[in-house]
């Protein structure tokens, strides 16, 4: 070519050819591919991204332009920066063309951002640690705060605070996490004669319930505590509790053989107890146990499932024996919700031909 300015010219024409992309050029003459639309800030970010975040103007073929000018086919672009820039502006992402701007720009502010929210996150989880009546420094410890990071993914505890911060975690799932490893940690074993001085102090019965986490005892905190496997207390039964030596408190039916036929000595460690009022959502099951004597028969087992089938009531284990006089005594374990529904399929069982009596098991 005979001058710089006819190449430029040609090579300006066949590259408009190609209307997805515009190529561009940097002061040292490098070429630039960026898609169509694109600005000067897109191109300070396609050179680097401290360039686009010092960037405050910007130069084409030689002349000022504003930071939303669309770059042409053949531009010289020299980008203008300054040390003193505040950073990119939130209005650029409307600017920009690029993906790659785009990301850089937002990478910036949740980086600039992240002190903020750190400061913001933690005086939220205090907020709702205080407003629950906790002591925040007793829950924030690293143990537990390594088990809320594994649990969210996070390699730190500033980046749990900022996602707080700004709203991608909960103050309150993240303060209920420490607690429960705190909890873990601090499982109390209460010795037998812990249990009985506070059970001597609480001002009420032992409010027993189940629930999906456990049994729940109202009155006494900390104490493990089981339903017998004597008697399978249900609800609606008078029951009572026994401190049961390093095993914590054992829920028993009163009527049990084993605590009508208690030693004195161990009366000492029963503990008064009730049943709590059950949610009107409540569908927890309870184990019981009966015991049917009956004459035996050709399909009497058959009768006794189908009421079990019928009520959709799913038998645990069942066991049948018969003696010399062909007297059948078949023990059958099941889960029910209260002593109302078991009375009811007792009456029901005790109707079933050639069936003389129906028990409770009482240990």
């Amino acid at each position: 070519m005979s001058d710089n300015r006819e190449f430029m010219s040609l090579l300006k024409n066949d590259l408009d050819l190609f209307a997805d992309s515009v190529y561009c050029f940097t002061p040292q003459g490098d070429v630039k591919t960026l898609p169509n639309g694109s600005t000067p800030i897109d191109f300070a970010y396609s050179v680097h991204s401290a360039v686009g975040n010092k960037m405050v103007g910007a130069r084409v073929n030689g002349k000022l332009v504003p930071i939303e000018y669309k770059i042409k086919n053949g531009d010289r672009i020299e980008i203008i920066t300054s040390q003193n820039s505040q950073g990119p502006s939130r209005d650029w992402l409307k600017i920009v063309k690029s993906t790659q701007a785009k990301n850089k720009i937002n990478q910036w502010f949740k980086k600039e951002l992240k002190e903020d929210n750190i400061l913001k996150g933690k005086d939220m989880l205090n907020q709702y640690a205080k407003t629950k009546g906790f002591k925040p420094g007793l829950y924030t410890k690293p143990q537990y705060m390594e088990s809320v990071m594994h649990k969210y993914g996070f390699r730190d505890w500033d980046s749990v605070l900022a996602a707080i911060g700004h709203g991608g975690l909960k103050e309150g799932q993240v303060f209920n996490k420490l607690v429960e490893a705190y909890e873990r940690e601090h499982k109390k074993n209460l010795t037998d004669e812990q249990v009985l001085e506070a059970a001597s102090e609480s001002q009420e019965k032992l409010h027993i319930a189940k629930s999906k986490s456990g049994i729940v005892v109202k009155g006494i905190h900390d104490v493990a505590v089981r339903f017998s496997k004597c008697c399978s207390p249900i609800p609606g039964d008078e029951i009572v509790g026994f401190v049961t030596r390093g095993r914590g408190i054992t829920i028993h039916r009163t009527d049990c053989v084993n605590v009508l036929n208690m030693p004195e000595i161990d009366r000492k460690r029963l503990i008064e107890a009730e049943w709590q009022m059950p949610d009107k959502s409540d569908s927890e099951k309870y184990e019981a146990e009966i015991q049917v004597y009956a004459n035996n028969r050709t399909g009497l087992l058959v009768d006794i499932s189908k009421i079990f089938t019928e009520r959709k009531i799913d038998l645990r284990s069942i066991n049948s024996r018969t003696n010399k006089q062909e007297r059948a005594t078949i023990s059958m374990s099941f889960n029910v919700c209260s002593k109302q529904e078991l009375n009811s399929l007792i009456e029901k069982i005790r109707q079933v031909e050639s069936v003389i009596d129906v028990e409770r098991t009482t240990g």
